[in-house]
């Protein structure tokens, strides 16, 4: 009884594990704001722009470029992971079919006395 019971937990916990959904933080999730500013702005000191821009430098400012640098630039945004709801489907599917089976199997162990 002992070990049917145990065998039936690990078989569920797994079924759970394998279904389990990566984390999306993808949705716009709200942040607390405070309603009103707390600290009264200040003004930023009058900065004196020159309209005639620096002169340019003597040397680049990156001598070698390394080949397959990094594309730093914005990423593209992902249209979806295909095929999520037919794998969680077929993991639901299966787990009921699954704890069928056990539910089964118990009772007639259970009828014939084994």
């Amino acid at each position: 009884m002992r070990r049917t019971a145990l065998t039936a937990l690990a078989l569920g916990c797994t079924a759970v594990l394998a279904s389990a959904m990566p984390a999306s933080a993808d949705g716009a999730s709200p942040t607390p704001a405070p309603a009103s500013p707390t600290a009264v702005p200040t003004r930023a000191p009058a900065a004196t722009a020159s309209p005639v821009p620096s002169a340019e430098p003597t040397r680049p400012q990156v001598s070698v470029v390394p080949s397959g640098a990094p594309d730093t630039g914005v990423t593209p945004t992902a249209s979806g992971s295909p095929g999520n709801g037919a794998l969680i489907g077929s993991g639901a599917a299966a787990a009921v079919v699954l704890s069928g089976g056990t539910a089964l199997l118990l009772r007639r162990r259970r009828a014939t006395g084994a």
